[in-house]
């Protein structure tokens, strides 16, 4: 039995990362509810491995790269890590709920591959956002600081998709990409919060900072997160009557958009 669960939350974890991100492990597990909803506690670490690979970038760019051009590369890079699958996410429920046209549309809408004019719009504006604050952690007085709370974005938001997945109906009964994570525990979105937190707090230690300040950061991570993520989960269920795979995308890089201007304030302060 307990081999059993070991195996299993160790095939949840290269299940979180191939599904998260691009990373080449070159491991079969089986994409199957056992593994799926477990997965959901690792969602976390791969948003670390994420982060860690952009700050690492960042650092190595704001050396010999000028802020903005740097911003641009980072953001690349930040986009390819997830194979743009939260960006899609984004334009696809821009496009559907944005329409404002009935639920059922709405959803016909968002299940279309083709990006229509809200979609474009609404990845414009986000990525031009996040490439303007990423060029003034660059170019700020304190670029290491930036890097270090830049690292924490991806991690929160991939904690926040675990708790909607846990708390919001499916939209869609039996169908997308959503539905395979169906029996979502509240207790596994909670473990993915503790694992954010316990990452949080080793990569702030790890970096120098002083307890005091890491408690802060912890506050105010775990509040803008709920915070934005939750007003934003509410208005989708509202408009879909439940949450889809591409709202779950959306919400992570609304939720980063958030921490990473919340970052730049705190940088800039």
């Amino acid at each position: 039995m307990v081999r059993r669960t070991v195996r299993l939350h160790l095939q949840a974890l290269i299940a979180a990362f191939q599904f998260l991100t691009r990373a080449p492990i070159p491991v079969t597990v089986p994409f199957e509810s056992p593994v799926l909803t477990r997965s959901v506690i690792y969602f976390p670490l791969a948003g670390a491995f994420i982060g860690a690979c952009v700050a690492a970038a960042g650092w190595l760019l704001q050396l010999a790269v000028p802020a903005w051009p740097a911003a641009v590369l980072l953001l690349a890079l930040w986009t390819a890590l997830s194979g743009g699958l939260h960006l899609d996410g984004w334009m696809d429920t821009a496009d559907g709920v944005l329409s404002h046209r009935s639920r059922e549309r709405m959803l016909e809408i968002m299940k279309d591959s083709r990006v229509g004019a809200m979609g474009v719009l609404a990845a414009v504006l986000l990525l031009l956002f996040k490439a303007a604050l990423l060029a003034e952690l660059l170019g700020g007085e304190k670029p290491g600081t930036g890097l270090i709370l830049l690292l924490l974005c991806p991690i929160w938001s991939r904690a926040w998709m675990s708790a909607s997945i846990a708390i919001w109906p499916s939209a869609r009964s039996g169908e997308g990409i959503g539905t395979l994570f169906n029996g979502v525990k509240l207790s596994q979105a909670a473990a993915a919060f503790v694992v954010s937190v316990v990452l949080t707090g080793v990569g702030l230690r790890l970096a120098g900072i002083d307890d005091r300040h890491i408690l802060q950061v912890l506050l105010v991570a775990f509040v803008l997160t709920v915070l934005s993520g939750g007003l934003l989960a509410l208005w989708l269920n509202r408009k879909l009557g439940g949450l889809t795979g591409d709202t779950y995308g959306a919400m992570n890089e609304a939720v980063e958009a958030v921490l990473l201007f919340a970052a730049v304030l705190y940088v800039l302060n």
